[in-house]
């Protein structure tokens, strides 16, 4: 087989074992929670008027969550193989329909997020590395130290505080219109560009130093232009890796910015879905979590390997 083959069923292989882990661990940590599964699932059914002994033995025999817990577990692996993802035990709808409408929103925030943060990212970085020790190296600097230090939530609460509760601009949580993906979407591009400015300074100043560049300086070109012509590609392998694992990276944690902002996605069908004992749709975002994140480093590995002349002619 060639290096790319081998790169893929190697990914793909290990995507499997870090997804089979998951959602074992979502399992047993559900099961370890304390209180009566059946009782939380009959209170997200029907509320406080559900909340009787009487109806959470009903839900679990009906269910079979007095059955043991191996033996549950091994039938939900069993369906997994099939495709199935199972029933909610709270909406008795379809996981996977659930996980798909969810998702999109999920995903639709990470990609705004991400791409604002490199729309930022780029010009900044790259100025920054063609101009050393300059004031726009400097203020990103400072920049980047800044935001890297601050915790999501922070950013998120002080965005909200200023253009949602004292400007009025935006609205503060929720998703039915595009204005409501500013806030959330801004969270995220503010700590991914933290780190990804100073990656694509430090990669763009290192390939900008190289002989190659020197020798297209002597040549007459500007350095712009010499990097433009001659070091753009060395300098995306690393970037294009780095932006890859960032976004596997929103797509994975999307719990914080979603539930802070009350953004109807994954992260916000995982934590209420945690809360109310589903055990199902727990497993299932698990599942859609760490294959989403093993497909993405794929991508990234893939992308490497092109860019990388001396990876592709390796690989042929």
């Amino acid at each position: 087989m060639t290096h790319w083959t081998n790169m893929i069923v190697g990914r793909l292989a290990q995507t499997a074992l870090v997804a089979l882990t998951l959602v074992t661990m979502c399992f047993v940590f559900v099961h370890t929670l304390p209180g009566d599964t059946a009782l939380r699932i009959a209170e997200a059914r029907g509320g406080s008027e559900f909340l009787n002994v009487g109806k959470a033995r009903e839900i679990a025999a009906e269910e079979g969550l007095d059955r043991p817990i191996l033996l549950q577990y091994g039938e939900w692996i069993e369906r997994i193989a099939t495709g199935d993802l199972g029933m909610s035990l709270v909406t008795r709808q379809p996981v996977a329909s659930e996980l798909w409408n969810r998702g999109q929103n999920t995903l639709i925030l990470g990609i705004a997020g991400w791409l604002a943060s490199y729309l930022v990212a780029l010009p900044i970085g790259i100025y920054a590395a063609l101009r050393p020790h300059g004031w726009v190296d400097k203020i990103s600097s400072f920049y980047c130290v800044t935001m890297a230090s601050l915790p999501s939530f922070l950013m998120g609460i002080g965005l909200i505080s200023i253009f949602a509760l004292s400007l009025r601009w935006l609205p503060p949580a929720g998703f039915r219109s595009w204005e409501h993906l500013i806030l959330p979407a801004a969270t995220l591009a503010l700590g991914l560009s933290a780190f990804s400015i100073r990656l694509i300074r430090d990669t763009v100043r290192e390939v900008n130093g190289a002989f190659f560049i020197t020798f297209a300086r002597t040549k007459g070109l500007t350095a712009s232009a010499a990097l433009r012509e001659n070091g753009s590609r060395n300098a995306a392998i690393p970037i294009v890796a780095f932006a890859a694992l960032q976004f596997a990276a929103v797509v994975d944690g999307f719990i914080m910015i979603e539930t802070l902002f009350n953004f109807p996605g994954l992260g916000d069908l995982l934590v209420s879905s945690m809360l109310s004992r589903d055990v199902p749709m727990v497993m299932g975002a698990g599942l859609v979590a760490a294959v989403g994140y093993g497909l993405v480093n794929l991508a990234a590995d893939l992308a490497s390997l092109a860019l990388d002349p001396r990876l592709s002619q390796r690989g042929q």
